[in-house]
């Protein structure tokens, strides 16, 4: 097991990469809690739940809402949950999202930790304090920043996943590789075929790296007003795109970052052969490097990404493999991309 730490304004977050859920009582701050779910994941590991009361919602994008977050209030009124519980979410992104916003809103604010059990969720969903829902269609809009006490990843709760989750999760680790570490990107390189047959060494190195990267972002920036924004490669268009076409969260950041390296390159910040690493990298992991999809749509979907500020986005582009610039890109300009 390895572990490492972000200090947050509200405290401190242990993560711990290795750690199996049968050991989730050694780190609850309460004897019992509440915990969320999903409905895969409680079918699959309920008899390893801790004793506690579980809260249980579906699966997919579209319960990531308010209305979802109104139910489970609900249920932890009816159980006459107060400040003293703890909250723990059990699953991957979209139920670290929901579990910690609502332990961050309830009674405002109920000690809270994850377990996560998605690459996606252990490489980037559950850590950061990043908490929230979907509005309107629009991810992520409303939340929340606060650190949970706690995540574990579990590894070997991935081998239950199918492909599209597993691309979630590669497509983040590759994202971090270009923004922040060359090294880590050529090492990926080399070991793409043992990382898809989730290799336990591999695994468990590609985990630890990506958490590095992205704890050392959040301890800069915890609430992202500047160099945490260096996290959203590729996110810029995904997102938009995602809204567009439905793909999965993976593939759209995939597509994402390639145009974010078109427009890279477009500028002179990346060479020919670097965008040709990066897209023949994503190939390798099996994750899509272009789409057809409605310009228009994703342009205008663009436009209400939370990173807009009036006629232009805060981007997050590559100065060279391994490293990430932000600028302010016109709407306008991003209509010209080429390859969009």
């Amino acid at each position: 097991m390895k572990k490492l730490q972000i200090q947050g304004v509200g405290g401190l977050s242990t993560i711990l990469v290795g750690e199996p859920l049968k050991n989730l009582t050694h780190y609850l701050p309460t004897q019992h809690p509440v915990i969320i779910t999903d409905e895969n994941v409680g079918q699959r590991y309920a008899d390893q739940f801790p004793p506690g009361h579980v809260i249980t919602i579906g699966t997919g994008e579209g319960i990531k809402t308010l209305e979802t977050i109104s139910r489970i209030y609900s249920e932890l009124v009816a159980i006459e949950a107060d400040r003293s519980c703890s909250i723990v979410g059990v699953g991957g992104g979209i139920v670290c999202d929901m579990a910690g916003f609502v332990a961050s809103t309830y009674l405002r604010g109920v000690r809270f930790g994850f377990v996560a059990t998605t690459l996606l969720a252990q490489v980037d969903a559950s850590v950061g304090g990043k908490n929230g829902v979907n509005f309107g269609g629009y991810k992520n809009m409303v939340g929340t920043f606060n650190q949970p006490e706690f995540v574990l990843c579990d590894l070997k709760m991935l081998h239950s996943l199918p492909e599209t989750q597993l691309q979630c999760g590669f497509a983040e680790i590759v994202k971090h590789a270009a923004i922040a570490d060359a090294g880590m990107f050529e090492a990926l390189e080399k070991d793409a075929e043992k990382a898809l047959t989730l290799d336990p060494i591999v695994v468990e190195r590609l985990v630890y790296d990506s958490l590095v990267i992205k704890s050392s972002f959040v301890n800069q920036d915890e609430k992202e007003t500047g160099e945490r924004r260096k996290l959203n490669f590729g996110h810029t268009f995904g997102h938009a795109i995602e809204k567009v076409t439905g793909i999965p969260h993976g593939q759209a950041v995939s597509v994402g970052m390639v145009l974010a390296a078109g427009l890279s390159q477009q500028r002179g910040l990346i060479t020919a052969r670097e965008k040709e690493r990066l897209c023949a990298l994503l190939e390798q992991l099996n994750l899509p490097t272009r789409m057809i999809f409605d310009k228009k749509a994703v342009l205008e979907a663009l436009g209400k990404d939370k990173k807009r500020e009036n006629e232009s986005v805060h981007f997050v582009l590559l100065n060279g493999l391994g490293r990430a610039v932000i600028t302010d890109i016109s709407l306008a300009e991003l209509r010209q991309l080429r390859d969009l």
